[in-house]
């Protein structure tokens, strides 16, 4: 491998097993829902299991689990030609690093959803559900009478519980969108030649 590609993908690889440590110490150490926290109520490790997207998003029943795993892995490919075809046209640096960091999180959510299930002995291959553990309900409070639709009710920020995957692609697709108009910007460069005839009618 060539050394222009060794920086994205060794980004990659080390949030990828960062993630999954995380992961595999919080299935070996917790139990299902318990929690620690480390900034009081307002941060916590809560270990929790989900069979969806970032964030605890989620299709319904087997064979929504299955198209999920299924559309993640094609995702992934996508995402992974993507990377290799960005440092291959020698795009923004901060876009391909970007990009490295949305293609590390969705690896990392892949392993989980697709073979945790086997490895742990709940599910069958493409059937895992997705470790989640980093809660942080910063804010709570009840919306005010005038509020319309949630007028009383409860509200939490930030109520998402996540993983390390899941950080990864945010982080990745918010700087991407902060930043388009530099990593996507083409400059037009004029060429002259001093050889060049100006013809006048």
């Amino acid at each position: 491998m060539r050394a222009v590609y060794t920086k994205p993908f060794f980004t990659a690889l080390l949030i990828i097993l960062v993630d999954q440590a995380v992961k595999i110490w919080v299935h070996s150490h917790m139990y299902l829902g318990e929690r620690i926290e480390f900034l009081g109520s307002r941060g916590m490790l809560l270990y929790t299991e989900n069979n969806g997207m970032a964030f605890g998003w989620e299709l319904g029943g087997q064979l929504g689990k299955l198209a999920l795993t299924l559309f993640r892995i094609g995702a992934v490919v996508g995402i992974g030609y993507g990377l290799v075809y960005l440092i291959k046209h020698k795009y923004h640096r901060g876009l391909i690093m970007n990009m490295a960091l949305i293609f590390a999180g969705a690896v990392g959510n892949i392993i989980d959803s697709t073979v945790y299930g086997m490895i742990y002995g709940y599910a069958p291959v493409f059937q895992g559900r997705v470790v989640d553990m980093f809660y942080f309900p910063i804010i709570r409070g009840t919306f005010p009478s005038w509020v319309p639709i949630w007028a009383g009710q409860d509200f939490e920020f930030f109520r998402p519980i996540f993983n390390v995957a899941d950080s990864a692609i945010s982080v990745g697709v918010i700087m991407i969108l902060l930043y388009q108009k530099r990593y996507f910007k083409h400059q037009e460069i004029e060429i002259s030649s001093p050889h060049s005839e100006v013809l006048e009618e």
